[in-house]
């Protein structure tokens, strides 16, 4: 494999994605939570409520897929790919945070 000079940065960049991915979501005021919720409501609860009687049980079931921050995050992306559902990345970060707060608690 050649080296680049760009090589070392895109490691770096990679390496602090992997960092951020991994840390618990941080709080958030009850406004923000509310847009989340929106965003939530809108574009993920039909789909879940259609595949599992009830959309929170896409969260909370035994054999869920979802384990880690990253795992949340590429499902979300996924989904979105997926149902065409256009949120834009700042979004589907939100989305994960809405989840992560209420349902998955990966950091606790």
């Amino acid at each position: 494999m050649r080296l680049t000079k760009s090589m070392p940065v895109a490691l770096l960049l990679g390496l602090a994605t992997n960092v951020l991915a991994a840390a618990p979501a941080p709080q958030q005021a009850p406004e923000e939570v509310a847009k989340m919720r929106a965003l939530v409501s809108k574009d993920c609860d039909g789909c879940h409520t259609r595949r599992f009687g009830d959309a929170a049980a896409a969260y909370t079931r035994s054999d869920r897929r979802v384990h880690t921050p990253a795992q949340l995050r590429a499902q979300i992306a996924y989904c979105n790919s997926e149902l065409g559902a256009g949120l834009f990345p700042d979004e589907e970060e939100h989305v994960a945070i809405y989840l992560e707060l209420l349902y998955y608690r990966f950091g606790q």
